[in-house]
């Protein structure tokens, strides 16, 4: 029973391993293409491992060592101990204060109550009465600060987020906050998207109770196919997720706490490899 135990264990290692080899591909690509070197990389990665093993894998009612961190991780005993104290010291992974705030007042425009009309969010006054949705009271309605609406309003008419009509009224273009020149917003939330999707990739692999983590795939498929199914996909997920947006928000004002979501979608293509068909 031991000798078929440790050939499972075996399996499944060298299975990981090969899954880790595909996730490591598209991650290097990025790396090389921002110029982040191997020698560059390893330090990194020695912190994460060490960041990982304190957090994740302490033992119920024991403090975590420098000795059993350097065991979990094969991370030298005196470089741990450095590296807990960097970790300890730090202010975590922070998001720009432009997607902080400008993805929370995207989706106060596309939930809070007199925001919308027909399920499309409301052209909007630059000022209104008191009470009545404008872009100045959304503005203070999130950021609660000294910041003015003429402002927002001047970088999102630059960035593309929102556009003026000849009556003066703002209407809002993208229903997500995807600035196009926002370099730094675009990698945080490149970031964030793909360590929560691995994070439930991974932990579904041992737990009863398994959060949504589903995808269609389909080859032998042409080009205009894959467009076609990409417009098909893009309107149903934007619909899906404007849903869970205004529940959220709707819940967080009714059932507060400290407990996070992201729900997201994407839509990957390549050209196949060999077989058209398969």
């Amino acid at each position: 029973m031991a000798h078929t135990s440790g050939m499972s264990q075996l399996i499944s290692h060298s299975h990981a391993v090969n899954a880790v080899k595909r996730i490591l591909k598209p991650l290097v690509r990025l790396l090389l293409r921002y110029q982040v070197t191997y020698s560059t990389l390893l330090p990194l990665l020695k912190q994460v491992y060490v960041e990982v093993a304190e957090q994740d894998f302490a033992l119920p009612d024991k403090a975590q060592t420098d000795s059993r961190i350097s065991l979990l991780t094969g991370v030298h005993r005196k470089d741990v101990r450095r590296l807990r104290v960097d970790v300890a010291n730090s202010d975590g992974d922070q998001a720009p204060v432009s997607v902080s705030m400008g993805g929370q007042m995207v989706a106060y425009w596309l939930s809070a109550p007199g925001y919308q009309a027909k399920g499309q969010p409301k052209r909007l006054p630059l000022k209104g009465d008191a009470g009545q949705p404008s872009f100045e009271a959304l503005v203070q309605a999130v950021v609660h600060g000294d910041i003015r609406p003429r402002a927002v309003l001047d970088e999102w008419l630059a960035l593309g987020i929102v556009q003026q009509y000849d009556d003066g009224l703002l209407g809002l273009k993208q229903e997500a906050f995807v600035p196009r020149s926002g370099e730094q917003e675009l990698l945080f939330f490149l970031g964030r998207n793909v360590a929560d999707h691995l994070q439930v990739a991974a932990s579904n692999l041992d737990t009863e109770s398994p959060r949504l983590e589903r995808s269609v795939y389909y080859g032998g498929l042409s080009p205009q196919a894959v467009e076609q199914l990409h417009d098909a996909y893009r309107q149903h997920v934007s619909e899906a997720l404007k849903l869970i947006n205004q529940q959220a928000l709707e819940l967080k004002q009714s059932s507060p706490g400290n407990c996070r979501i992201n729900a997201g979608a994407y839509f990957a293509e390549d050209q196949q490899q060999g077989s058209k068909t398969s």
